[in-house]
């Protein structure tokens, strides 16, 4: 018959042992063991929480001691329960494992480090009892171990096994920790990876706003790891640890006379108003011992406001006690979320566990005390148990029990478990079908399930790919883990000790990014003081819209004051670490919680301002036509011609077309406008100011030509007029040209001049040149009006140089004016400020010099003689 040996390590189920003598210092229990033959033995170490209770006064002083034997945790023993199950359910399938049937071999570790070196050394080398028909433990031909749910006694096996390559598969939840530097590649995990966990909690907390939350950490290496791997998580998501508490990690106390302060140092957290979120991370005996500090903190159960908190648990915990402590319930942690290794029911499952009875397993030496304890029963020695009731039948019920006792339902550690199982067998059945089909392993010859050496199993198992009855599809990764996900549940209490878990989440590892975490709040019950709502847990309180966190000196940066935000910036979220800046087509709004959209501003022909210039452009236009109409009526007449009538017709047409120019700068500016506008404006000034000097150096030398002797009696006439205004003119025309081509005007879009406005404008592409434009014209006006005060006392009838004095005084007067007001302003205002210096420039033209003539003209022809303009003055 086949002679293999599988070992198994499952968590805490029963503390009841043999005591014998060993060859250590100290003599230990011999672990309590339970036997199943097959074709294939199954062996295994359970690992268990045993522990001993005083009773103690709050003065901290130990009184007598409750009970002397040690107690096991009931709910636990479903872990060897899936054991079983999966063991038989391998059996009864021929398709795995034909003609070889499986048993199994548990040992009970007792969660002590002593112990599990000892267990696991007798499992390697100590020889047991022979049963008919089988050859059970005569080579010790281990192949494979499973265990254990907490990672310092995986760890402590894994010392000795990774020394004869065992396999090893761990089904606990716990951190990738580091022992004697690179972890043994004999090392499996059927558990989720902790770091998916520890997303899942990160996520948890910022979908909920939690910010201040404390955490209570078991006081060893997996507590420290968590803590090292979790603190720059929430740091980087801008979570704030409130607290940082040590939970003692086992039950073999010693109470002394600083138990008080002991007690005083747990409960200090729960006094702080602001953390109304805590989490706890440890394994399930850490958590039992939390709940011997929460009984002893009010050992009546009454309500206590300061411990309503919402509760955020890891996976290492699981809501179990002792028989010991049937009495207690979970109404501390109501509404607690925590986090469970994905699971699906596993069919069949349940049916087995309700037929199980204390008298159907011969040699299961567990569930007879698991039964005593669980009902509160004794079969023979009542002094064995506590606070006895009745005697047991064997006929109780398991789904009587409550959940802290024993569930029905598959915990996420069982099915674990049974997947290990699985992947153990699937393993070995890759192995037999190899044998069949005459392959090759690893020596070039093909090896026999009893000659099987463990180190050859490693191929097989990390290359193992199945589904189980639960229809998951599981396999092992490069880093020999199996990438389970986890659930998350909400506990929800009832008054008579019992409980329910509802599933409202899940943690998916193999989802896209940002997909990983998924949450159904409205599922969950909250503790009864929320009043069903997420509790706030902050050390401040958010910061509205509008203004933006200041860190307080010397405290953590979850805890600060609130400020308004710079002017011109906003926050329009809560909590904002800085402000920003509006978008440049946006301005903020009054309370600096948002940006509204810019208005468009031009200056149109709509509006009034734009009709009021628009009036005035067409009114002087207008105005001037008639004036030239009048001088064309009249150009025979003496004052016309007394004034190189060509000059004052081409000074009038240059007037009219400045008016009409000004209409070029008002609505929408377009590439064209933007391209014709300050080049006309200037060319066109540029002539009607030639034309003024023109006319004003005409009367200089016709003066000076009556003087005898006088040689400048050759430049009286059209040619000196014409030649000043061609090549003034000229001047400007070809700097319009240059500018044109080289950095053309273009319209262009202002965000940043006005808060709540965009404005449309001309971009003038080169403002040097548009300056140098603007400054010639200037230069001629300053030339005209120098000329024309020096000629304005000339003895002529009708001097028109006083006149042209006034009109340059008015028309510099207004542009030196328009330079600074034009560079104050923006938006529609700059352009206003343009075209009104422009009308008002030209319309000083046409008064001051046309005025007079028009008057004559019209009112007082009697004037308009030649006698009357050629007399002269002295």
């Amino acid at each position: 018959m086949l002679n293999q040996l599988f070992l198994l390590l499952l968590p805490p189920v029963s503390c009841k042992a043999e005591t014998t003598k060993c060859p250590m210092k100290d003599p230990l229990p011999v672990p309590h063991e339970w036997y199943q033959p097959g074709d294939v033995l199954v062996g295994g170490i359970v690992s268990q929480i045993c522990y001993h209770l005083h009773e103690i006064d709050f003065s901290g002083h130990p009184a007598q001691e409750l009970y002397k034997d040690p107690y096991m945790v009931t709910k636990f023993h479903q872990h060897v329960l899936a054991l079983v199950f999966a063991v038989k359910e391998i059996n009864k399938n021929p398709r795995i494992l034909p003609n070889v049937t499986l048993g199994f071999h548990i040992y009970d570790s007792y969660n002590d480090m002593r112990m599990t070196y000892r267990t696991t050394l007798d499992l390697l080398y100590k020889l047991h009892r022979y049963f008919p028909n089988y050859e059970c433990d005569a080579h010790k031909n281990l192949i494979a171990v499973i265990g254990g749910i907490s990672s310092d006694i995986s760890f402590h096996i894994s010392h000795l096994l990774s020394l004869y390559k065992i396999p090893q598969l761990s089904y606990g939840s716990f951190g990738p920790e580091k022992r004697r530097g690179k972890q043994s590649p004999s090392f499996y995990r059927i558990g989720p990876n902790e770091a998916y966990q520890n997303k899942g909690i990160i996520r948890l907390l910022l979908h909920f706003q939690w910010k201040w939350v404390g955490l209570f950490a078991e006081d060893n290496n997996s507590g420290e790891h968590f803590l090292k791997v979790l603190e720059p998580l929430l740091s980087q998501n801008g979570i704030c640890l409130a607290f940082i508490h040590r939970v003692p990690s086992g039950y073999h106390w010693n109470f002394s006379d600083d138990i008080k302060d002991l007690l005083l140092d747990i409960y200090k957290p729960f006094r702080d108003s602001k953390a109304n979120t805590f989490m706890f991370y440890g394994d399930p005996e850490a958590f039992m011992a939390f709940n011997v500090f929460m009984f002893l903190a009010n050992p009546q159960f009454k309500e206590i406001t300061s411990f309503r908190k919402v509760w955020i648990m890891a996976a290492q915990v699981d809501f179990a006690l002792t028989s010991l402590q049937r009495a207690w319930d979970f109404q501390f942690f109501q509404g607690t979320i925590f986090f469970t290794i994905q699971s699906n029911e596993i069919l069949g499952f349940q049916s087995f566990l309700k037929e199980t009875k204390p008298y159907g397993e011969e040699g299961n030496g567990f569930l007879k005390d698991f039964w005593e304890q669980a009902f509160d029963c004794v079969y023979s020695n009542p002094e064995e148990s506590m606070n006895i009731s009745e005697t047991c039948t064997g006929v109780e019920r398991l789904e009587t029990l409550p959940g802290h006792l024993f569930e029905l339902h598959m915990t996420g550690h069982s099915h674990s478990i049974y997947n290990a199982v699985h992947a153990v067998a699937n393993a070995l059945h890759a192995i037999h079908t190899s044998r069949s089909n005459h392959r090759a392993l690893q020596d070039g010859q093909g090896v026999e399930l009893h000659n099987l050496q463990p180190w050859q199993v490693h191929p097989f198992l990390q290359g193992v790919s199945f589904n189980n009855s639960g229809g998951e599809s599981l396999s092992f990764n490069a880093e020999r883990e199996m990438e389970a996900g986890l659930d998350v549940m909400n506990l929800v209490t009832f008054p008579n000790k019992s409980f329910y878990q509802i599933k409202i989440g899940k943690v998916n590892p193999n989802t896209p990014e940002g997909q990983e975490f998924i949450i159904d709040e409205k599922m969950i019950v909250w503790q009864t003081s929320f009043n069903q709502m997420s509790a706030l847990s902050l050390c401040s309180n958010y910061c509205n819209p509008g203004s933006l966190k200041k860190i307080k000196e010397g405290e953590k940066f979850c805890c600060y004051d609130c400020v308004p935000c710079p002017e011109g910036k906003i926050s329009d979220q809560i909590d904002m670490d800085d402000c920003i800046k509006c978008l440049s087509d946006q301005y903020p709004t009054k309370n600096q919680d948002g940006c509204i959209p810019k208005t468009i501003s031009f200056l149109s022909f709509e509006e009034p301002l734009g009709i009021s210039l628009t009036s005035m452009a067409f009114s002087l236009a207008l105005i001037t036509t008639i004036v030239l109409g009048t001088f064309i009526k009249h150009k025979d007449t003496p004052i016309v011609k007394a004034n190189n009538w060509d000059i004052t017709y081409i000074l009038l047409i240059a007037l009219l077309l400045c008016f009409l120019s000004s209409l070029l700068f008002l609505g929408q500016p377009t590439k064209v406008t933007c391209f014709l506008r300050q080049s006309a404006f200037s060319i066109i000034f540029s002539v009607a100011v030639s034309c003024v000097l023109a006319k004003t150096i005409t009367v200089v030398v016709a003066f000076m030509a009556t003087r005898p002797g006088s040689s400048m009696w050759k430049w009286v006439g059209k040619r000196l007029s014409n030649s000043v205004v061609l090549s003034c003119s000229f001047v400007q025309a070809g700097m319009c040209v240059m500018w044109l081509a080289t950095s053309p005007p273009f319209p262009d879009v202002d965000t940043l001049s006005l808060t709540e406005e965009i404005i449309l404008e001309c971009n003038e592409g080169s403002v040097l040149m548009f300056y140098i434009v603007l400054g010639y014209m200037g230069l001629l006006s300053i030339i005209s009006l120098i000329v024309a005060f020096l000629a304005r006392k000339l003895p002529d009838s009708f001097n028109e140089a006083k006149f042209i004095t006034f009109s340059m005084l008015i028309f510099c007067s207004v542009w030196l004016s328009f330079v600074p007001t034009y560079l104050s302003t923006k938006g529609k205002s700059m352009v206003a400020v343009e075209v009104f210096s422009i009308l008002a420039s030209g319309a000083g033209l046409l008064g001051c010099i046309f005025s007079p003539k028009c008057y004559i003209i019209i009112l007082r022809p009697e004037l308009n003689t030649r006698e009357k303009v050629t007399r002269r003055k002295y």
